[in-house]
């Protein structure tokens, strides 16, 4: 199964900003998720009932999984200093 992936305006705006060769990594990882968006680096986020975190170096994709539409919708990207403040 291929999961779609979908952007949230923050999450588009933070990719954006980023430099070039991390937006390549972080674009090897979405193509990555689109078939295992529950990978073996992938971590559940406590607090939230579907969002998932994973790893691209210090960077952090925040999302989430809906399985009956097939969907991964990216609700955030950064460094990992930051990525989790709200």
């Amino acid at each position: 199964m291929t999961y779609e992936v979908n952007f949230s305006k923050k999450a588009t705006k933070a990719y954006r900003k980023l430099p070039a060769d991390i937006r390549l990594r972080i674009d090897q990882k979405i193509d990555y998720l689109r078939n295992a968006p529950r990978g073996h680096d992938t971590k559940k986020l406590s607090g939230h009932e579907n969002a998932y975190r994973t790893r691209v170096g210090s960077y952090r994709i925040v999302y989430e999984i809906e399985d009956e539409k097939l969907l991964v919708w990216i609700l955030d990207v950064g460094p990992r200093s930051s990525i989790y403040q709200k």
